[in-house]
């Protein structure tokens, strides 16, 4: 058997190959509430080894994309509910990815009361955001997060996570990558604070290892992971002065707490800077848990860097989103469908749940 599709145990949970699908936003929570429809999309996708849920806000002032879900209130563990019911009735795992916009965030995107807040008041000079009947907006300035609103951010996290646990989600990922909130921090170009969470790499790495703490008291390490991008150049973050440092620091601290997993983003196959091998040969050998490599992968590269011991389980992102059997498609030697990137941020089924999936006969036209 290849290394892909054989057994993996993450902390307590029994994973059945090696192939992740990684977080993708869908835009499909209407009112930021998980919903029937999205229990379908995941259901679907069981036979991935674990899903990792698009990124889902701990808070009201981190839902900064149109129909993004939340995990703060009943309602929505509610409906996140029937999400992981549907994944586990299939065989699937489920880990849900927290993820706080920070400044990359419209306000008009918000519930009322809801605020754009940052680190740092550093401006998106680029970057636009999509708002539901008014199209493409710049975004505004965000307020610098007094101590009092880190605090508060750090119990939102905590919350969300206790919340995720409680609706039948396996684990939850910390999203410390792409350029939100975790990464605002402990990235030197979107964090110019003075005090106790900006300055020296300690510093700017302490909102993150503030954050990780709360959890993993809350929930417990095993159940904990983390995504990172270093080099990542998403939401205009990119290459900054110490980033390898920060993040080997990083990878330190994590271990220390004892986080189950890492996760490490590559974006170079969107367009992106690659990350150098040299930061991820750095993070696999620092970091003593579970490696999480993802960005472009397919089958072969898949189980190239799987043999090649560059990581435990590798992310795959797009290709799920077409193909809901992918992992089946894989043993089969199986044609892949392509996907409509007309459709990947549109509410309804449309390029969602009606992607189909190898019929008996068509499986018999391929060799295992």
């Amino acid at each position: 058997m290849k290394k892909l599709f054989s057994s993996y145990d993450l902390g307590p949970v029994s994973l059945g190959n090696r192939i992740l699908m990684a977080p993708m936003t869908r835009s499909r929570a209407i009112d930021n509430v998980p919903n029937d429809l999205m229990a379908e999309y995941y259901g679907q996708r069981a036979g991935a080894g674990l899903i990792i849920t698009e990124g889902t806000s701990p808070s009201p002032n981190g839902l900064g994309y149109p129909r993004i879900p939340g995990n703060f209130t009943k309602e929505q563990a509610a409906g996140w509910r029937k999400v992981t019911d549907a994944v586990h009735e299939n065989g699937g795992k489920i880990f849900l990815q927290i993820m706080h916009t920070g400044r990359v965030t419209h306000p008009d995107n918000l519930p009322a009361g809801g605020r754009v807040l940052a680190p740092s008041p550093v401006a998106l000079n680029d970057t636009k955001m999509y708002v539901d009947g008014k199209g493409e907006l710049e975004i505004p300035l965000a307020q610098e997060m007094t101590i009092e609103d880190c605090r508060e951010a750090i119990e939102e996290y905590v919350t969300c996570a206790k919340l995720a646990l409680e609706a039948g989600f396996d684990g939850v990922e910390l999203h410390a990558a792409n350029g939100y909130l975790l990464e605002q921090f402990l990235h030197a170009g979107t964090n110019k604070r003075k005090d106790i969470y900006g300055g020296s790499i300690e510093n700017r790495l302490k909102f993150v290892r503030d954050v990780t703490e709360a959890v993993v008291a809350a929930v417990g390490n095993e159940r904990v992971g983390m995504r990172v991008s270093p080099y990542g150049a998403m939401n205009e973050t990119g290459e900054f002065e110490g980033v390898e440092e920060t993040h080997i620091r990083l990878a330190e601290i994590l271990n220390e707490i004892g986080l189950v997993y890492l996760h490490v983003v590559d974006h170079e196959a969107m367009g992106a800077p690659a990350v150098p091998d040299s930061i991820k040969q750095q993070l696999r050998e620092t970091f003593k848990g579970t490696l999480i490599l993802a960005g472009g992968y397919d089958e072969q590269r898949a189980q190239q860097d799987l043999e090649a011991g560059k990581a435990d389980l590798i992310a795959i992102g797009r290709p799920f989103i077409s193909n809901p059997d992918l992992v089946d498609r894989f043993q089969q030697n199986a044609r892949l469908a392509t996907y409509n990137m007309d459709t990947f941020y549109t509410p309804g089924a449309e390029g969602y749940t009606d992607y189909p999936v190898l019929s008996e006969a068509e499986k018999k036209d391929y060799v295992s």
